[in-house]
């Protein structure tokens, strides 16, 4: 890519960068027409080429924007200093809410670029998906303490559970094609409370809705 794309103000490269999550987000690769994504950045096709070579680099940039800024907001959030493994959980959800806020579209655009499959760009996906993977849940799991588990229960085995369940419920949350914040978080906070009833040697009891709603009214 030309570097010429680092000397625009950040407002300039994260409107190229939100106009071509959105435009992505809603349909395949091939699918995605480059002067779409001018057009919602506001700049030319022509000039859209001048930062970008071509749609791959342009998609695969998106991507790799995607993957550093999690990382960013992920180390910002101290999701992988925590012991506690519900503790990097809900930092976790805080960072990606955070993200969001950031990049509307970046969510959607994370799972359609996933799950796609032309070959243009499907193997170099899959490759920097599975570098980052292995970076993040190899080293956060061995800080995670096991004796706050039941006994004998696999912390990997756990983990993969709840990062499947919360990948569905991602996906379910981005087929309206936009994510509401505000439920994620309410959601997940409750998901995690329900894994820890589960999986904790020792969970908190968690007060009844009839109790929690008289508090509130009194």
């Amino acid at each position: 890519m030309n570097e010429k794309f680092f000397t625009l103000s950040k407002e300039r490269q994260q409107a190229i960068l939100n106009a071509g999550y959105r435009v992505f987000s809603q349909n395949t690769y091939k699918k995605c027409p480059v002067s779409e994504i001018a057009a919602a950045a506001g700049i030319s096709k022509s000039l859209l080429f001048y930062y970008f070579r071509n749609k791959k680099e342009l998609y695969l940039y998106l991507w790799e924007n995607c993957v550093k800024t999690t990382i960013k907001y992920m180390n910002d959030y101290h999701c992988y200093e925590q012991t506690d493994l519900f503790e990097m959980l809900r930092r976790g959800m805080q960072a990606k809410i955070r993200i969001m806020y950031e990049y509307p579209d970046i969510g959607l655009f994370a799972v359609k670029a996933f799950y796609e499959k032309d070959p243009e760009v499907a193997d170099d996906i899959q490759k920097s998906y599975n570098r980052f993977k292995n970076l993040d849940a190899k080293d956060a799991l061995e800080k995670v303490d096991p004796r706050q588990f039941r006994e004998g229960l696999n912390i990997q085995m756990i983990y993969r559970e709840m990062y499947l369940a919360a990948e569905g419920y991602l996906w379910e949350m981005l087929r309206p094609g936009h994510i509401d914040t505000k439920k994620m978080k309410q959601d997940f906070t409750e998901m995690i409370e329900f894994w820890k009833q589960i999986y904790l040697r020792n969970p908190e009891p968690v007060p009844h809705p009839d109790i929690h709603n008289r508090k509130e009214e009194t």
